[in-house]
């Protein structure tokens, strides 16, 4: 049997790769302004390191925490909870990659993969990513304490290869608990191992 026998079908909606921090200092003063291009169609990454291109890549004290993986869907519903007309800017997090689909944050500890098509790209869930006082600034005020539990996973990739936004395949070592499909109100539902019906 694999051993990451479970499985579910997820979107990447964003890739960000920036050769710099923007939240340095104290959150009233602003962010940093935008250097280059942080937003990618792909990102390369490499074992142990992380994104090329990236603040983090390749950094001794970022080495287990090099990727931050979030669900995009917890924007959708924060936005609701704090009564905004629409979604929160997912670039604002500063998570590396934003997918919907999983819950990412009942992962830690979790091996999985994500194959965007070019192969399966394998990761480590090491541990929570929190999130930090300037979410209140730059997505909105009440974030900070709302996406508490929520802001995603700090990664390891275990292998090089090439991820791509669009449609991708998940596998992970534990079950997974699928966002985004169910009616407002009903919870989310367990993955499947492959080769199921997933009903």
């Amino acid at each position: 049997m694999s051993r990451l026998p479970y499985s579910a079908d997820v979107e990447i909606v964003l890739l960000l790769a920036s050769p710099v921090h923007r939240y340095e200092g104290r959150p009233a003063d602003g962010p940093r302004p935008v250097v280059g291009t942080e937003s990618h169609p792909s990102i390369r990454l490499r074992a142990g390191l992380g994104i090329v291109g990236d603040r983090h890549f390749a950094k001794p004290a970022h080495v287990h925490a090099s990727v931050t993986v979030m669900n995009a869907d917890v924007l959708d519903r924060v936005a609701a909870e704090l009564g905004l007309p629409g979604t929160l800017d997912p670039s604002a997090t500063r998570r590396n990659i934003l997918l919907r689909g999983v819950d990412i944050d009942s992962m830690r500890g979790a091996a999985f993969s994500l194959d965007s098509g070019d192969g399966p790209v394998e990761f480590l869930a090491n541990r929570p990513a929190n999130p930090c006082a300037w979410m209140d600034v730059v997505l909105a005020p009440g974030a900070h304490r709302a996406l508490r539990g929520r802001g995603g996973m700090r990664c390891e990739p275990l292998t090089d290869g090439l991820l791509r936004l669009g449609p991708a395949r998940l596998l992970s070592s534990i079950p997974v608990v699928v966002t985004g499909a169910e009616p407002p109100g009903r919870p989310a539902r367990p993955g499947s191992p492959p080769g199921s019906s997933g009903s």
